[in-house]
């Protein structure tokens, strides 16, 4: 029997508290190096028994488990062993969330986010959840749904994550739910940048999809204003370009601020790109003073890597139709290279 197959036999419930506790240690110290890690995963029940322990009654023997848990997740090596069936670790982890009496549901949400992070992981957990889904995504929507405090925030980087699958995308995207009608009210959610940018990265990655164009531009999802007010400052407009502009970004007053996180802010303009990239997408945009806010964003943006995104963003939705001379910039072939080149880069990956 190996140290590891020694010590796994201690992370149990039913073992003695100062024993599991001191056994616990020592698996929370392995899991800081790849080394470490990679010997608990070659141990098939150290996963199951972590995964049992964060049921514990003692609460630092949970914690640490969980924590032990979070370390083996984030190592991306280790995913392809992790969520084959035999760890359950997907499972428990659900279990956690949808229990609104777990007090470890917060990093329950983390596991999941760090296995998603992969294709492997991503499919492994839209296979386990299945068409409940939307389950999650109405226990994500109630911010008071755990009882413990768990603010379940790092629900919106597994959404995330998961809509670099196509299925997945297809199943938030598809009308008769009301998965995206509900997510995108998160845009611009004030306490947490997790939860916002998570939100932010599935309504991108939903923008590649051109077919569904004129459904996330509708007014069921009403989405160009969702996208536009983060990216608007307290600047005022003449009434006729108030007039033209959407209902929610008139007369926004001197307090209004800019959202500060330049990552979001960056989310927010590629997935305006992506809008960008049909002739219906574009002139709904143009018909909707977008121009506007995008000018004065570009006089107040200073990162970089944001600037680079609005310049190019302006540069189509100042051009005409005939400038352009294409339909669907993904599509049509023969594109100028300065125009799709982005488009191109922006696709999402795993």
């Amino acid at each position: 029997m190996s140290e590891i197959e020694e010590l796994s036999q201690f992370l149990t419930l039913e073992t003695r508290l100062d024993v599991k506790a001191l056994a616990l240690q020592q698996t929370l110290g392995l899991t800081g190096t790849a080394d470490g890690r990679q010997m608990l995963i070659n141990t098939t029940c150290v996963v199951k028994n972590l995964c049992k322990l964060l049921n514990d009654y003692q609460k630092s023997v949970a914690k640490d488990a969980s924590l032990a848990l979070i370390n083996l997740s984030a190592d991306e090596d280790l995913t392809s062993t992790l969520v084959t069936e035999g760890t359950e670790i997907i499972e428990n982890m659900l279990n956690i969330i949808t229990n609104p009496e777990h007090e470890l549901a917060d990093p329950a949400c983390m596991v999941l986010s760090n296995l998603s992070r992969t294709k492997l992981g991503s499919e492994r957990l839209f296979q386990t959840m299945g068409e409940k889904l939307e389950k999650y995504i109405d226990i994500f929507c109630q911010e008071k749904y755990n009882k413990k405090g768990a603010r379940l925030h790092y629900l919106a980087a597994v959404f995330s994550n998961l809509s670099q699958i196509p299925a997945v995308r297809s199943y938030i995207l598809d009308p008769s739910r009301t998965c995206l009608q509900r997510l995108v009210s998160f845009t611009d959610y004030k306490d947490s940048t997790t939860r916002r940018g998570g939100i932010l990265g599935l309504i991108k990655n939903c923008c590649f999809e051109t077919d569904h164009h004129d459904f996330l531009l509708s007014d069921a999802v009403d989405l160009l204003p969702k996208l536009l007010l983060p990216l608007a400052g307290p600047e005022e407009f003449d009434e006729e370009d108030n007039d033209k502009l959407p209902i929610d970004l008139q007369y926004l007053g001197e307090e209004k601020t800019r959202e500060q996180d330049p990552d979001i802010r960056k989310m927010l303009l590629e997935a305006l790109t992506q809008l960008c990239a049909t002739k219906y997408g574009r002139e709904y945009l143009r018909s909707k003073n977008t121009y506007v806010i995008l000018r004065e964003l570009h006089k107040w943006e200073k990162n970089d890597n944001v600037f680079a995104v609005l310049e190019h963003l302006v540069n189509i939705v100042i051009r005409f139709e005939h400038e352009i001379g294409y339909d669907n910039l993904k599509k049509e072939v023969e594109v100028p290279e300065e125009i799709t080149e982005k488009f191109n880069a922006l696709e999402p990956a795993l």
